[in-house]
């Protein structure tokens, strides 16, 4: 008999949402996780304080107020640090108590310690203080403990002048200068939070482009934004050293390029939390990067254990790991459960922001897939310039066999929000007829969606007229005012 029918190791998203489901099923459930990690990395060092921190950035920065009211514009002219990370203790707190109730009020119970195994059905969970340890049995588990940053040996982390994503919450001052090393999804979002601060950013990256899975025109305009923000880019560059001196850092390139500057973060990549887990005596092991191979079901090489989240690798967000965890809970008890749905956002929090939901160009030309694009700007939208956001633009893609949706990607203010519309549409096999067809609140940034969807709509028509050698009929509008009932939109 074991103490548990499921115990969970990490109450992040993923973790969270497997031991209540497990309690929702009428399990016996147990969590377990550092004592100052309750909620995972998730809530204290990833998501929710990244997120957090770009709120209190945009608001005191005034940022999304400088179309209006010019480029000097703030809310408050001295911005510090506290000023910035007040909001970010604030919402942390209220999310670690939300998790916590959650959890109690399924009666799943908490145990306070980092975990390992002894055997394929047992873990001890240690505590800080002397003495302070559980060892339980389980008849299955969840492993969801998580990634931390990844640290080149070759670099010395003090946590002040040179950080990593995770100390860069703990700094104590904005710095006037900044290297961000890596121009993956964190390192850029963090490069323009500071940017918007006025921070002079300079980011290094040993690719010769950045975010390389979004579509290239929506990158373009983001580069270009940020370029205006004082943003220099050092692409197909690598990092040799880093010197820390009194006065601040020096950045030194394989290329011979020195880079002063007040502080250095390093995004280079997450490495997998499962060191202290002891999977070998669980019969278990993982990569070179902690991460741990899973199948279809989330079931590891060991029947009885699975593993959800970022530790298992792509995805890697909060709001797969969430689903994650529901599945992997429900495989391992044999509950019926359907799959996720292949069709899945991405959403970037940078300023602006971005998010697509479907396939990109490159990706529909690779699979000689015929399409046509629909593109809407914010300028052209009342909300538009209610809001102040003049770079903001929306591009559909559409199917010109038979209309679909195939893709949709936003830039700008809301676009993570934004994109649920079109993937909502996609999912049902909807049309761009629809987008046409339907109304839409007016003034709002959804109006997008109806712009860019007449935009397609009249290349279509266009094309199919040649083809079909007969005159075009009258274009539909696809920009400007698509709310005067004047206008024929058919």
């Amino acid at each position: 008999m074991y103490d548990y029918d499921l115990m969970v190791i990490g109450s992040g998203p993923g973790g969270q949402k497997a031991a209540i489901a497990a309690a929702k099923l009428g399990k016996r459930v147990a969590i377990a996780d550092r004592e100052h990690m309750m909620g995972g990395v998730c809530v204290n060092t990833g998501t929710i304080p990244s997120k957090t921190l770009r709120e209190a950035v945009l608001y005191l920065s005034g940022f999304t107020q400088r179309e209006m009211y010019g480029a000097s514009y703030r809310v408050k002219a001295e911005i510090t640090i506290d000023d910035l990370l007040a909001r970010t203790r604030h919402v942390i707190g209220r999310e670690i108590e939300i998790v916590r109730s959650q959890l109690l009020r399924n009666h799943v119970d908490i145990l306070t310690g980092t975990a390992r195994f002894t055997d394929p059905h047992t873990v001890v969970v240690e505590g800080h203080a002397r003495g302070d340890h559980n060892t339980v049995t389980a008849a299955k588990f969840v492993i969801a403990t998580g990634t931390s940053p990844a640290r080149p040996d070759s670099v010395e982390f003090d946590g002040e002048r040179v950080v990593d994503s995770d100390q860069i919450l703990e700094v104590g001052r904005v710095p006037d200068t900044m290297v961000v090393v890596g121009a993956g999804v964190i390192g850029i979002e963090y490069a323009s939070m500071f940017a918007a601060l006025g921070t002079r950013v300079t980011v290094v990256e040993k690719r010769d482009a950045m975010l390389t899975f979004c579509d290239p025109e929506v990158v373009e305009s983001l580069k270009f934004h940020l370029r205006d923000q004082a943003v220099t880019f050092r692409f197909g560059e690598e990092v040799s050293s880093v010197e820390v001196t009194g006065r601040g850092t020096v950045t030194s390139l394989v290329s011979g390029k020195k880079i002063p500057a007040d502080m250095v973060m390093y995004s280079a990549g997450r490495q997998g939390m499962t060191e202290s887990l002891d999977l070998g005596k669980a019969g278990l092991e993982a990569d070179e990067r902690g991460r741990i191979t899973v199948d279809k079901q989330y079931r590891t090489g060991v029947e009885h254990i699975a593993a959800v989240g970022d530790v298992i690798g792509f995805p890697a967000l909060a709001s797969t790991s969430m689903d994650q965890g529901r599945l992997a809970t429900c495989h391992l008890f044999d509950e019926p459960v359907r799959e996720l749905a292949e069709l899945q956002p991405i959403g970037i929090y940078t300023i602006p922001e971005i998010s697509f939901c479907g396939r990109t160009e490159a990706e529909l030309t690779a699979a000689a897939i015929p399409y046509e694009t629909g593109l809407a700007r914010y300028r052209e939208l009342a909300r538009g310039a209610i809001i102040g956001d003049s770079y903001g633009m929306l591009k559909l893609l559409v199917s010109t066999d038979d209309r679909t949706l195939l893709g949709v990607h936003v830039f700008g203010t809301s676009a993570t929000d934004l994109v649920h519309i079109g993937q909502a549409i996609m999912g049902c096999g909807g049309t761009v007829d629809y987008l046409v067809d339907t109304v839409l609140n007016y003034p709002t940034l959804s109006e997008a969606y109806k712009v860019a969807a007449l935009d397609a709509t009249n290349k279509i028509r266009a094309l199919e007229s040649v083809q079909n050698g007969r005159p075009s009929s009258p274009p539909a509008p696809s920009g400007g005012d698509v709310a005067d009932p004047d206008q024929d939109q058919v």
